[in-house]
């Protein structure tokens, strides 16, 4: 095997954040419930035999050393591989959004590379670096959507109802390091029980999920808008159209349940509803913001990529 192309790095939303604690060593303990969406980047993958690792920017430049070569620099040391490899990234998902666009270029690194190599490391074993190289890194390896807790590595799988999602970006970012330490975050949030969200197996039904989104908020939120007030901007222009609009992650994006009957019948009705659904969502979007109608995925495309 010499290439690896058009390999998938989706994004995820944060249904809901909370902040239950801190560790000693500084690290928040979060509870949160991750969902994969189709927004994405695209990366191709080709094998070096010099051992050489490289990164080619097909969009949007990326830092020098990014999370993702950190992932393959780090999978390449612990394995002792002798291969190299070309990573071209397609960076559609937009940076500082909260939504792990970095953290699943480096997850998809890890998986391809693993493949693209022949190492036929486990998933556990990939897991174990993940936490090494971020928070989220081990939800875009276990390849489903879960409840989270820890400092993001604890992953207990949840079955969601394929949803839809309006999320909106305002160009606005905010850097996560002063959110996490800022004096105004409440980091005692209650936990909430798991029992309340249908255990053994976890399945949450629509309405069950719409019952979650309304007992539970982003801790996160109101430290991020004090710092950037388009996050506000863009949640108070979602909840006038859509339901639960909220924060995802550090932000700045925001997102809402988008709700299809929303739509005129004359847009359901025509021959493309999901370009409709787009040019009619976002004609008033704020300048400078961007928007997109999101599909959330029952799992991550590379899912079985590692057993």
């Amino acid at each position: 095997m010499k290439n690896l192309l058009d390999v998938s790095a989706p994004a995820k939303l944060n249904l809901f954040l909370h902040v239950t604690g801190q560790r000693a060593d500084g690290y928040h303990l979060l509870e949160s419930l991750f969902v994969l969406i189709d927004w994405a980047d695209t990366l191709h993958f080709e094998k070096r035999c010099d051992g050489q690792l490289h990164r080619h920017d097909l969009g949007t430049a990326l830092p020098a050393h990014d999370l993702c070569l950190r992932a393959a620099q780090l999978l390449q040391d612990r394995s002792g591989s002798p291969w190299g490899a070309d990573i071209s990234i397609d960076k559609r998902i937009p940076s500082g959004a909260g939504m792990g666009g970095g953290s699943s270029d480096a997850a998809t690194t890890l998986l391809a590379l693993n493949r693209l190599w022949g190492l036929n490391w486990t998933k556990s074993q990939l897991q174990a670096l993940a936490v090494e190289l971020g928070a989220d890194v081990p939800f875009f390896i276990g390849g489903e959507n879960a409840w989270v807790t820890g400092i993001g590595e604890q992953l207990t799988p949840i079955a969601l109802p394929a949803m839809t999602y309006a999320v909106v970006k305002p160009q606005a970012s905010v850097e996560t390091r002063l959110i996490f330490t800022s004096p105004e975050l409440n980091r005692q949030e209650p936990p909430l029980r798991l029992e309340a969200l249908k255990c053994s197996p976890l399945h949450l039904s629509r309405a069950e999920l719409e019952n979650v989104l309304e007992q539970t908020h982003n801790t996160l939120q109101p430290v991020a808008e004090h710092y950037c007030r388009e996050i506000a901007q863009a949640v108070s222009w979602l909840q006038q159209r859509w339901a639960h609009a909220r924060m995802t992650g550090s932000g700045s994006a925001v997102f809402a349940l988008f709700a299809w009957d929303t739509l005129k019948n004359s847009l359901l009705n025509s021959g493309n509803a999901q370009s409709c659904a787009y040019n009619e969502s976002f004609t008033d979007l704020p300048p400078s913001f961007i928007g997109r109608i999101c599909q959330g995925l029952l799992s991550h495309p590379l899912k079985d990529w590692a057993s």
